[in-house]
C-alpha cells in the first residue's frame, strides 16, 4: 500500500496555523504573550474610593483586563509578572486646557513657525513624560475661514495629530481655534493674538460656529474679557449666537471669562465649561449665579457643566519671597534648564514684596473659594494647566495643578479624581480610571499621592496604553538639545 507524501510547503503551514491558533485562547482573548500582570502596588483607581493595598491589575495589549487584590485575580497562563511592590499606582493624568504647539522650548521663544508635527509631538511627549496620557489643546494652529471670503491657510496639523497614537506621547485632540472680538482672544505673545475666528456682529459669529465645527473640535473656545477694559470683547449678543449656533450642531461651548455678569449670562446661554474660575478679578461668586447653576441641574438642562480652574500660577504666586521645592525638583529640571527655571519663577518669585505677596493671597484664596462655591452647586472641576506661554512649564504644570487643586480645598483624593476620571470623562477619552476596559495609561510612583499630593510628582514609570514611555531616552534627547543650545551659544 502506497503512502501519501505531503509536501513540505503544506507542512509550513499547518506549522504556522497551529502557532497561530497557539496564541490564542479558546474564548477568543488576546495571546497570552501580550498581557502582563502588576503586583504589589497600592492602587489609587482614580474614582475616589480606598485605595487597593497588595493590589494587583492585568493588562491585555492596551487595555485593563482585570483589577482587584493580589492573588485573587484570574490570571491567563504564559501572562508576564511584573512586581510593583512599595510602589503606589494612579491614573495617568488628562489635561483639558493646554495651548501647546508654539513654543521652542530650548530657545524660550514662541513662532507659529515652530507649530510643526515634530514639535507638537515634542510637547505631547513632555506631558507623557510626567505622567499625562490624553489632552485637549485650544486655540491650535488650523486652517479656517480669515472671515472675508478666504482663508487662514495654517494647515491642518493638529487634525492630523489627533488621530495618531504616537509611542511615548499623550493622546491628543483638540479644541480648533477658538472665537474672539477681533484681537481680544490669547494674549501674551503675539503668536496666537490673530489665531481665533474675528467676530463682532451676530451673522459673523454664526458663520465662524458653522466653518469652525468641520474641524469636529472637542468645544468651541470663545474669550468673553475685555483684558482690564483696554480691549472690546464679545458682548451677550455676539456670545449667545456662537453658543446657539455650536448647540445646533451638538457641540459643546467652553469659556474664558472674569467678570461675575459675564459668568450670569453665560450660564443662562448654557455654556458647558468654563477655562479658568468662572468669576475672577477680585469679584466673589453670589447667590444668584449659585442659584443659576442648580437651576440647570433641577431642569436638566445641559447639567453637565464643568472649570478648570487653572490656578497654578496663582497659587505658585503665593509662594513669593520664598524659594520654593519645586524650583529644585529634578522632575522639573529634567525638563528646562537651570537658567530658565530661574528666569521665569526662581528670580522673580524672589524679588516679591511682602505686599505683592499678600495681594497674590487674597486673588488666590478669593478664586478657590469661587471655585469649591460652585463646585458645591453642582459644578465639575477638572483638571486644566493654560500652558501656552513660555513660563508656563509644559508637564510639570500638571503636577503643580494637583497641588494647586489641593490648596484650594479639594482633598489629594479628590484632585486625583479631577485630574483623572472626571477630566478623561469630559474629554470623552476612555482613561482615567484603573478599570477593565479602559485604556492601560497609569503612573507608577514611589510614594503615596494620598499622603501628600506632592508625592504624584515622584515617577518612577509611566505606562500609556499597555506600554511602557522610555523616559531616559526622552530625558536623554532634551539634555542633548540644551547642550547642543550651550555649545552653540559659547561659539
Amino acid at each position: 500500500m502506497s503512502r501519501m507524501r505531503i509536501p513540505l510547503y503544506l507542512l509550513a503551514f499547518a506549522c504556522l496555523l497551529l502557532a497561530s491558533a497557539w496564541t490564542w485562547n479558546l474564548d477568543g482573548q488576546a495571546s497570552q504573550s501580550n498581557t502582563t500582570v502588576f503586583e504589589g502596588a497600592r492602587l489609587i483607581k482614580g474614582d475616589g474610593s480606598a485605595p487597593i493595598e497588595n493590589s494587583a491589575f492585568i493588562v491585555t495589549g492596551d487595555k485593563l483586563t482585570q483589577v482587584g487584590r493580589r492573588g485573587e485575580l484570574r490570571v491567563p497562563a504564559g501572562a508576564a509578572y511584573v512586581d510593583l511592590t512599595g510602589k503606589t499606582v494612579m491614573p495617568a493624568l488628562v489635561d483639558l486646557h493646554g495651548h501647546i504647539g508654539y513654543q521652542n522650548i530650548v530657545e524660550g521663544t514662541m513662532s507659529k513657525a515652530f507649530y510643526t508635527r515634530e514639535n507638537l509631538i515634542d510637547h505631547l511627549e513632555r506631558l507623557a513624560y510626567n505622567g499625562v496620557g490624553a489632552t485637549v489643546s485650544i486655540g491650535d494652529l488650523e486652517d479656517r475661514s480669515d472671515m472675508h471670503g478666504g482663508r487662514a491657510h495654517w494647515g491642518d496639523i493638529p487634525l492630523q495629530v489627533r488621530k495618531e497614537v504616537i509611542p511615548n506621547a499623550a493622546l491628543f485632540r483638540t479644541a480648533g481655534t477658538g472665537i474672539a472680538w477681533p484681537g481680544s482672544g490669547p494674549q501674551g505673545d503675539p503668536s496666537r493674538v490673530d489665531v481665533p475666528y474675528p467676530i463682532t456682529t451676530p451673522e459673523e459669529a454664526r458663520k465662524a460656529v458653522d466653518d469652525y465645527v468641520k474641524m469636529k473640535p472637542e468645544f468651541v473656545k470663545i474669550w468673553v474679557d475685555d483684558r482690564g477694559g483696554t480691549k472690546k470683547t464679545l458682548t451677550p449678543p455676539l456670545y449667545r449666537a456662537v453658543i446657539e449656533e455650536s448647540h445646533k450642531h451638538n457641540v459643546p461651548v467652553g469659556v474664558h471669562n472674569v467678570k461675575l455678569a459675564d459668568a450670569k449670562e453665560l450660564m443662562r446661554a448654557g455654556v458647558d465649561g468654563w477655562l479658568h474660575v468662572p468669576v475672577r478679578g477680585g469679584e466673589a461668586a453670589d447667590d444668584e449665579l449659585i442659584g443659576i447653576v442648580k437651576q440647570r441641574i433641577a431642569r436638566n438642562d445641559r447639567p453637565t457643566m464643568w472649570m478648570t480652574p487653572a490656578l497654578i500660577t496663582a497659587w505658585m504666586d503665593t509662594q513669593g519671597g520664598t524659594r520654593p521645592a519645586w524650583l529644585d525638583d529634578p522632575l522639573l529640571r529634567d525638563l528646562y534648564s537651570s537658567d530658565q527655571i530661574e528666569e521665569y519663577w526662581g528670580r522673580p518669585l524672589a524679588k516679591r514684596t511682602t505686599e505683592e505677596v499678600r495681594r497674590a493671597r487674597e486673588d488666590f484664596e478669593l478664586q478657590a473659594s469661587n471655585a469649591m462655591k460652585l463646585r458645591a452647586a453642582g459644578m465639575r472641576i477638572v483638571s486644566g494647566t493654560d500652558t501656552g506661554q513660555t513660563r508656563f512649564f509644559i508637564g510639570y504644570f500638571n503636577q503643580l495643578d494637583l497641588e494647586s487643586m489641593v490648596a484650594m480645598g479639594l482633598t489629594p483624593s479628590e484632585a486625583i479624581v479631577a485630574a483623572t476620571r472626571d477630566a478623561a470623562d469630559i474629554a470623552h477619552f476612555n482613561a482615567g480610571l484603573m478599570a477593565p476596559g479602559k485604556s492601560a495609561d497609569f503612573i507608577v510612583l514611589d510614594a503615596n499621592p494620598l499622603e501628600k499630593i506632592g508625592n504624584a510628582r515622584r515617577i518612577n514609570q509611566v505606562y500609556l496604553r499597555g506600554q511602557k514611555v522610555d523616559r531616559a531616552a526622552l530625558k536623554a534627547k532634551w539634555l542633548a538639545e540644551r547642550n547642543r543650545k550651550t555649545t552653540s551659544s559659547l561659539k
